[in-house]
């Protein structure tokens, strides 16, 4: 039986760029979690913008987020992997220096930007909807840093290539969609979260389920034994899960289903 399902976002529960989670879906993952199984919003952004799209049953949910680096369920912290802070900053200052880029620095409470652009502002605050602070200086962020994005407004495709030869070494780095790129301390990804999650649970493999659609999502669909690609996902990506789907709605609802004949 299903205990804990985690889902990716962009690209997988949202569907060509929406920023809104549909009341559909928000309805059976109220009835899942009424039923006793876990759900996880897995995902690049930070933990209030998620609790913002899932607010109808926000305050049930676990969440992983920062690609793993944080993993809380209610009041408590499950996992936190911080960057050390020297190497964050040597990240920032890298990001910052290359053209058409813009850093995203996450702390547990807020993310800190310096905007070269209205687009960027634009986005990380009326988009995105994040709990967002301007800085003059990344220097003077007075909590942990928890994860350095690059937003390539031109493409990741044009810049990706910089930061994994600089960065990969000394860090996680991984594509987590057409403009961003996310670099975290070495270890962290949502795969790490899962397990922290069943640990935490006392959960198997074979209880959890996984939805993804992106480079960031592999390690998470690994760590499952239902694991689930989407359609629109690269054939590397498919071939880290064990079924592919057009619809993560479609599957809540089978497993919906499949607790009321259990019961």
């Amino acid at each position: 039986m299903i205990k804990f399902i985690a889902s990716d976002l962009d690209g997988t529960i949202l569907q060509n760029k929406a920023q809104h989670v549909d009341e559909s879906v928000l309805d059976v993952i109220g009835s899942l979690v009424k039923k006793g199984v876990l759900f996880a919003p897995a995902s690049g952004r930070q933990i209030e913008s998620l609790k913002k799209l899932f607010a109808p049953v926000a305050d049930e949910l676990v969440y992983i987020s920062e690609n793993g680096a944080l993993v809380k369920y209610k009041n408590t912290m499950i996992n936190k992997m911080p960057i050390e802070r020297k190497l964050a900053m040597e990240m920032i200052a890298d990001v910052d220096s290359v053209e058409n880029c813009e850093v995203l620095v996450s702390g547990e409470h807020f993310a800190y930007i310096r905007p070269k652009s209205e687009i960027f502002l634009h986005r990380m605050t009326k988009v995105v909807n994040y709990e967002t602070k301007i800085v003059k200086r990344f220097e003077d962020i007075d909590e942990d840093i928890i994860k350095v994005a690059v937003c390539d407004l031109s493409g990741i495709v044009n810049s990706r290539e910089h930061f994994f030869d600089g960065w990969a070494d000394k860090a996680s780095v991984a594509v987590s969609g057409d403009l961003f790129l996310d670099m975290t301390a070495q270890g962290v990804n949502k795969g790490v979260g899962i397990k922290k999650i069943q640990e935490f649970f006392g959960l198997k493999a074979d209880e959890c389920m996984a939805f993804g659609d992106n480079f960031n999502d592999v390690q998470m669909l690994e760590s499952v034994g239902y694991s689930y690609a989407m359609q629109n996902a690269v054939d590397e990506i498919k071939a880290h899960a064990a079924n592919v789907t057009d619809s993560v709605e479609k599957i809540l609802r089978q497993v919906d289903k499949n607790i009321d004949a259990v019961i």
